[in-house]
């Protein structure tokens, strides 16, 4: 069958596209590139039925979206894209890098200092948290998460990028600053246990998701705990990897006593929230059957 591809944007047609109508989404971008060769390239490609609505899941096809012969498709580009893993790796090295960088050369920030105290054990273990936390985050992106885009938008690489660096520049100028001044050591542990059993929990929540989705495929489940007890999260929140994340931080500002690691912990956590309300409702909307339960933080959002 023939469909019509218009541009999202001013309506005006590009032409027909031939396809079938079990045709998926994902096989209609390339189809379309192929047959009309001005369109953008299929990774660039946002498919919706309307000029102004949503765009569509690449595993839907034609005949479910009740698109027929002579019907209209409109297509948006989405301009210059890169891998989600690509755009991982340099937001999570870069945090990595700039903290280290703070720890281990603090003189190229504050100067020579005469009679500066070397630094404290809390400024020793906030960097080992540090450290731990964007080197699990960099092995999760390489060896543990399964992602159901290939591609983002390029410009979310230097947002991103900023938003993790910036925070981190700002964290660290303060932590391992000469004036820098410990909370009693009972609190510096407690956060510290605090930070390494959030830790745990969001990469028990990771492996969790993992293994919902087969290698290779863009099938989507039902969340649920598996046998490692802090999955159980999963009984009060769609997305316990977030709520973990927050708790993490927010431990870290604690044990730290640095206000700029609050922000950040505020800041990370109004996004996420944002983001576990879109997959809350994605869920309640794609599974008649979801189970009872808030989004990101338990009885309340």
């Amino acid at each position: 069958m023939d469909i019509e591809i218009y541009n999202a944007k001013n309506s005006k047609p590009y032409g027909k596209c031939h396809v079938t109508e079990n045709t998926t989404v994902s096989d209609l971008k390339f189809a379309i590139h192929k047959q009309i060769p001005q369109t953008p390239k299929a990774e660039r490609l946002s498919i919706r039925l309307e000029a102004r609505g949503k765009q569509v899941k690449d595993s839907e096809t034609l005949k479910n979206l009740g698109v027929q012969s002579g019907g209209k498709i409109y297509i948006k580009d989405l301009g210059p894209q890169i891998g989600w893993k690509t755009v991982f790796l340099a937001e999570y090295a870069g945090p990595l890098i700039v903290y280290l960088w703070v720890y281990t050369r603090p003189y190229v920030f504050y100067g020579n200092l005469e009679n500066a105290q070397p630094l404290g054990l809390t400024a020793h273990i906030a960097a080992a948290c540090y450290t731990f936390h964007y080197a699990k985050r960099l092995l999760e992106t390489i060896f543990v998460h399964r992602f159901s885009h290939s591609t983002m938008p390029l410009s979310n690489l230097f947002k991103n990028c900023s938003y993790y660096w910036g925070f981190t520049a700002y964290v660290s100028y303060h932590v391992n600053h000469p004036l820098f001044t410990s909370p009693c050591m009972c609190t510096v542990y407690a956060g510290l246990a605090g930070f390494l059993l959030c830790e745990l929990g969001n990469f028990s929540i990771h492996m969790t998701l993992r293994n919902l989705r087969p290698a290779g495929s863009k099938v989507r489940k039902i969340p649920v705990p598996d046998a490692n007890p802090l999955s159980k999260l999963f009984n009060f929140v769609s997305c316990p990897n977030y709520t973990y994340e927050i708790g993490a931080w927010f431990c870290f500002s604690i044990m730290t006593k640095c206000f700029p690691a609050l922000l950040f912990t505020a800041a990370g956590a109004y996004q996420m929230t944002m983001w576990a309300l879109g997959k809350h409702r994605n869920y309640r909307k794609e599974f008649k059957d979801y189970p009872k339960r808030k989004a990101i933080f338990p009885f309340l959002i």
